[in-house]
């Protein structure tokens, strides 16, 4: 082995309960994978790879929510090999989807799911990694940006302050050029609040946004309620709206309680 030659930083990729579609979402980087791949060793990622190693890891890429008793447990162990853990994607982030759970009792849903319900073991609550170890940064989406993703890891190897943007889809909508679906149309969107990264996908055709990509940096989420309000939503509509994707995020969490209290 040269002596001189680089060592590259060695990457991890891990999923906890999640869909999958965030480390798809790496896959489907294409061209821009080979590059990163050429610089790096990815020495654990079963999504895409049968060779793996136990760490250490310069960097890891944590997808999914944590949900059971083994994943409390196995996500400590990640941190303890992991010199930087990212989490991405809603579920590693805000718990994601299944995180709706959290204001039911989910040993109803077991019963009504599994046929032996005595062999389940789970946790009461869908939480972000978070809530469990220290992250270094979080990368948000369901799914994520390929793009972001790809500028996070370079910015993450090179050492340097990721850009990935704080500010609302509002922005993405305006430098497109969209006509406002909240103003022109009376549709309920989460624009205002939500997290720039999708490109302002479903206002462009028209939709309201769906919060995708979890709270801004400073949402009004009590403004937007209000706004809501004015547009004929019921309290249980405009909870709904706050309990998509990133249902347990804080602000989310918070506004959708304040109109169940209602």
């Amino acid at each position: 082995m040269n002596p001189k030659r680089k060592k590259k930083p060695v990457i991890g990729v891990f999923k906890f309960a999640s869909c999958d579609g965030c480390q798809l979402s790496l896959l489907d980087a294409e061209d821009e994978l080979l590059a990163v791949a050429g610089e790096v060793e990815i020495a654990y990622f079963p999504e895409a790879s049968r060779a793996m190693r136990g760490g250490p890891y310069d960097l890891a890429l944590v997808e999914g929510s944590i949900t059971t008793h083994h994943d409390a447990e196995r996500i400590q162990d990640v941190r303890r090999k992991s010199k930087t853990l990212i989490t991405i994607g809603a579920c590693a982030t805000s718990g994601g989807i299944q995180a709706l759970r959290n204001w039911k009792d989910v040993g109803d849903f077991i019963r009504m799911v599994y046929p032996s319900p005595q062999f389940i073991s789970t946790l009461k609550l869908s939480t972000p990694i978070a809530e469990h170890v220290p992250v270094d940064f979080e990368l948000r989406g369901c799914p994520i940006n390929k793009h972001q993703l790809i500028e996070l890891i370079a910015a993450t190897l090179a050492g340097r302050k990721p850009n990935i943007p704080t500010y609302s889809v509002c922005v993405e909508c305006k430098r497109k050029g969209n006509v406002c679906v909240a103003v022109a149309r009376g549709v309920a969107c989460m624009g205002p609040v939500t997290q720039a990264g999708c490109g302002a996908l479903c206002p462009s055709y028209d939709r309201g946004c769906y919060g995708c990509y979890g709270p801004m940096e400073t949402p009004n989420t009590h403004s937007l309620s209000a706004q809501f309000r004015i547009l004929g939503q019921s309290e249980a509509e405009i909870c709904r709206d706050f309990r998509s994707f990133n249902a347990w995020a804080w602000q989310f969490r918070r506004a959708s309680e304040e109109s169940e209290r209602t």
